[in-house]
């Protein structure tokens, strides 16, 4: 059976820092070299992701030139490695010179295990981004594309759209329900898409941006100047009407909604006639509607009637995948227009879409890759210009590097949890451990598995 590990190189001389660090590595497929012939030999035969590479190497064991060269070698050979390098030589200048000839990390030696060993799973976890980044790069994309216009690769989305996908050919209410920001119009615009009424007229109307005497001519019309002005529910005759925000409607628009629900009629303006209007309205919002009931602001029998089918919508922190994917989406929209030089994203601020808690979810995104795209400078978008540069991450502050790399080993392993819906071996997998170590860092993490 073939070993599934991923491959780490250490590159040391010291026999006894060897012995020390195969034994701290068993998650890993582990190969020592204690040379830069080996170390380029090995590199070329086991093409490991992450290396850790002493620079006080043979023939200059007291210095740090051998393990330069070593480190430019091996970026020449495979660019993608991600290099930690280790020195107790001149430890500052060591370090701003290896960061800047291309290494991933630095660390001054005595080495601590427990720090290097968060520092290599950091590593590992980088690397898999950038290698899922460059397989979206390569993916045609109507290969993310669901339902119309909403592109996801997250499973937990493509669940909602096959819902939404089932419900379209029927005349059942549907609710939306999510948080502001996750897309619930774009689904509504989805499901009537996949309808029978696609080729009638499609209207929004946000409840909450309207006030309530507007709202109800908006909705069922009004005289202007003698004048009848229809309505949008009956404008939406033989399409759609999406109705955001429901929740924000008082409790006089809600009977008169509730009323044309049960019967499909409403009051003609001017004449005092009725009108039966055909049209499938599809409800949206962000409260809990529930909640509201109880506190005497939303009329039960409107919930039981809008809500035969309740869709719930996941925040974007919630769909593994999805911010590098969107991302991608709205960096190739706005550089066009914006910044045509802007070609894709830096590996930092792809570690800090991953990190990031996203409260405003896919519109904080998205207004987040329009500034982005302005403000960069070169031909990739970083975390800086994100405004995502290791300050803020999962809602707090990050005050060391430490503190980061927990919220990383959090979100990677949250991430691979939902991957596999909760499945501890394949999560296991999938981060490239063994499965009692992942059960340590989920309860050092205090982690539901």
């Amino acid at each position: 059976m073939s070993d599934k590990r991923p491959k780490l190189l250490i590159v040391e001389d010291d026999p006894g820092l060897q012995r020390q660090l195969r034994w701290a590595y068993e998650d890993y497929q582990l190969f020592i070299a204690g040379d830069r012939e080996e170390a380029i030999e090995m590199l070329r035969a086991e093409l490991p992701d992450v290396v850790t590479l002493d620079l006080g190497l043979p023939p200059d064991p007291d210095g740090t030139s051998e393990g330069f060269a070593t480190l430019a070698e091996m970026l020449r050979i495979k660019p993608d490695t991600k290099i930690i390098v280790a020195s107790g030589h001149g430890a500052r200048e060591s370090a701003l010179s290896a960061i800047s000839g291309g290494a991933y990390d630095f660390y001054q030696k005595p080495v601590d295990i427990d720090e290097l060993g968060l520092i290599v799973r950091r590593a590992f976890h980088v690397h898999a981004l950038e290698k899922e980044n460059a397989r979206l790069a390569e993916a045609a994309p109507e290969q993310a594309r669901v339902l119309g216009r909403l592109i996801t690769g997250a499973s937990e989305m493509m669940k909602v759209a096959r819902t939404i996908e089932r419900v379209a050919a029927t005349s059942l209410s549907v609710l939306l329900t999510g948080a502001i920001g996750t897309g619930k119009a774009l689904l509504a615009e989805g499901l009537h898409d996949a309808s029978e009424r696609r080729d009638g007229p499609f209207i929004t109307i946000n409840c909450s941006a309207i006030p309530e005497p507007l709202l109800e001519a908006e909705l069922f019309g009004a005289d202007a100047g003698g004048e009848a002005k229809a309505g949008k529910i009956a404008l939406a005759h033989g399409g759609t009407l999406f109705l955001d925000e429901v929740g924000d409607m008082s409790l006089a628009l809600q009977v008169k909604l509730l009323r044309f629900m049960q019967n499909g009629v409403i009051d003609a303006t001017g004449d005092g006639q009725s009108l039966s209007v055909n049209t499938r309205i599809l409800f949206a919002t962000h409260h809990d509607l529930e909640t509201l009931i109880a506190a005497g602001t939303f009329r039960e029998d409107l919930y039981y009637r809008l809500a035969e089918v309740v869709v719930r919508i996941p925040a974007l922190k919630d769909r593994p995948g999805d911010p590098a994917l969107l991302a991608r989406h709205f960096l190739n929209r706005f550089a066009k227009d914006m910044n045509p030089q802007v070609k894709g994203l830096a590996p930092d601020a792809l570690a800090a879409l991953d990190a990031w808690a996203w409260p405003g979810n896919v519109r904080e995104l998205e207004n987040r890759m329009k500034r982005a795209v302005i403000m960069a400078d070169g031909k990739h978008v970083t975390a800086a210009d994100l405004d995502l540069d290791g300050d803020r991450a999962e809602g707090g502050e990050v005050v060391n590097l430490k503190a980061a790399r927990e919220i990383a080993d959090r979100r990677a392993i949250r991430r691979a949890i939902a991957r596999t819906d909760g499945n501890i071996s394949g999560a296991a997998k999938m981060l490239g451990i063994s499965r009692p170590t992942l059960y340590d860092l989920l309860k050092q993490y205090q982690l539901q598995g």
